[in-house]
């Protein structure tokens, strides 16, 4: 095949502090990111500093130039680029002739070449018209033809400039954050009162996370978050911003099945990644001795995982409130525990246990508190072989379920007319329930299988679920699973779990016969 004709462009870059402040190129493409050519000259430069000749600003050249040499060189520069320059270098000959001329009244003369004053920001090139162009390009496609694919890319740019302490990150997400805001569908949908698509809202959703990244960054100036700050409000205050927490629609989906379910769930999404070693790396200038990013990092997990919090309101929210738990907690279960991150959890399973109002495992919160039930179960048998005692602490405490308990019912429960309310009232705005019930069950089974063989241990574990756990059909599975754990091939039944078993099977029945029809 024959190859392409060569191209020869002409590329600029300008420096500034070891960074690429602009740069131009005569090929033409237009892209957020830097052309091949620029490119190329950027690694010519950092391979064969050598070749590249560095010049002194061409003031400083200037100052050194006699008479006769700066006429010479400002005749030759016009001969050259007579039919560019021609025009502006008569009007500055007449403006510096004139005594009176604006130009005159400024002391020296401005250099391009000299760069910026030390005192003043720097930053990476960034062509804000182009993020504007490709953003808005995305967005019109709706999704299709790989632009959710695209965004997301943008999104990942932003995140490593964040990392590299790169001040275009903000520039970048707010350019995006923008075009967001000008996407018509979003007045559209608010016209018609429908919902906004899945992918989208995740798309909004990764806004919302990058700029918490962004306003909670140490290392920004309070003059910086005062402005983020204000332009967060101006955003919110526009009539077709998205609320996070969505709307409520009349049509749920399979809840059940939309979320990840059962005890290897995880595992009363961790195959499809890759295996990471992490390892510490000291942290220097912190309170105690001994601590590393990975200590801090899990610690502010648990932290985070274990603060009390209100349910949101909305389907979406609460799905999302379900979703970025179980994803935090399967990051932590890439993390093989060692003496010092097992001195972590025994602290933070303390301080949780003990703690006040902040905390959702705290001995009194509110009843439309988030339940820990997920979080005390990798608790549990993060601290099981290190602190049986603390784990099941930290467990029995998670089981409960106040949304449930505030509507238990009262009066004797054995009378038909009683009946009605034997079966605890859903709470309406709950709406990711049935998937929280199910996760209660799991705590709860993890329990019973850790405590096989300990009587003591058996007989409080069956207390709470007794205590706890409102669904018939839950109640029956862990029946179901006493009796399996009790039974098994290798060992001899275990008597309590048997009786255990036993004493849920008749909760069961006696639940169902009470919440069925009454004959006359």
């Amino acid at each position: 095949m024959q190859s392409e004709p060569e191209t020869v462009c002409n590329v600029a870059i300008s420096f500034d502090r070891c960074k690429i402040t602009s740069v131009t190129c005569s090929c033409g493409n237009k892209d957020i990111f830097y052309c091949a050519h620029v490119v190329a000259l950027s690694l010519y430069r950092i391979r064969k500093p050598d070749q590249v000749k560095l010049h002194l600003p061409i003031s400083e050249t200037l100052f050194q130039m006699n008479r006769d040499q700066l006429q010479k060189f400002v005749q030759y520069l016009i001969t050259v680029h007579h039919t560019e320059v021609l025009p502006t270098a008569q009007k500055l000959a007449d403006e510096i002739l004139s005594q009176n001329s604006e130009i005159n009244q400024v002391h020296g003369a401005p250099d391009p070449t000299a760069g910026a004053s030390i005192d003043d920001e720097n930053c990476w090139h960034l062509d804000e018209e182009q993020v504007q162009e490709q953003v808005k390009l995305f967005l019109s496609q709706g999704g299709y033809h790989g632009s959710g694919k695209q965004l997301n890319l943008l999104f990942a740019k932003v995140r490593e400039m964040l990392k590299m302490r790169d001040s275009n990150g903000a520039r970048m997400l707010t350019l995006i954050t923008e075009q967001f805001m000008a996407d018509p569908r979003l007045s559209l949908w608010r016209q018609q009162g429908t919902t906004m698509t899945d992918k989208y809202r995740q798309l909004w959703d990764e806004l919302g996370a990058l700029w918490m990244c962004i306003v909670l960054n140490p290392h920004c100036k309070l003059e910086q978050k005062s402005s983020w700050l204000k332009q967060l409000k101006k955003w919110n205050s526009v009539d077709v911003c998205p609320w996070e927490d969505g709307n409520h629609g009349n049509e749920l989906p399979n809840l059940t099945n939309a979320l990840p379910q059962g005890a290897n769930a995880n595992q009363e999404n961790l195959g499809q990644c890759k295996s990471l070693e992490y390892q510490h790396l000291p942290a220097h200038k912190f309170l105690e001795e001994g601590e590393s990013y990975l200590t801090l990092a899990v610690e502010v997990a648990l932290i985070g995982l274990g603060q009390q919090r209100i349910m949101p309101d909305g389907l979406y929210a609460q799905e999302k409130v379900c979703r970025n738990e179980e994803q935090l907690i399967s990051k932590l279960q890439e993390i093989e525990l060692d003496d010092t991150l097992v001195k972590i959890f025994r602290k933070q399973a303390v301080f949780l246990l003990e703690g006040g109002p902040y905390s959702g495992l705290g001995e009194v919160i509110h009843r439309e508190s988030v339940p820990m039930h997920t979080f005390a179960k990798y608790l549990f048998t993060s601290l099981l072989p290190h602190d049986a005692e603390l784990a099941y602490k930290t467990a029995l405490r998670a089981m409960r379920l106040l949304v449930l308990e505030s509507t238990a019912p009262s009066g004797d429960l054995s009378r038909p007319h009683h009946i009605a309310s034997v079966v605890p009232n859903r709470y309406p705005r709950w709406f990711t329930l049935s998937h929280i019930e199910s996760q209660q069950c799991e705590l709860a089974s993890t329990m019973l299988t850790a405590a096989k063989g300990d009587v003591r241990r058996l007989e409080t574990v069956l207390e709470s679920i007794q205590k706890n756990i409102h669904s018939s059909s839950h109640i029956f599975k862990l029946a179901q699973d006493a009796f399996k754990i009790a039974t098994l091939m290798d060992s001899l039944p275990d008597i309590t779990l048997l009786k255990v078993s036993l004493e849920l099977g008749l909760q069961t029945m006696l639940t169902t016969a009470l919440s069925l029809p009454s004959r006359s």
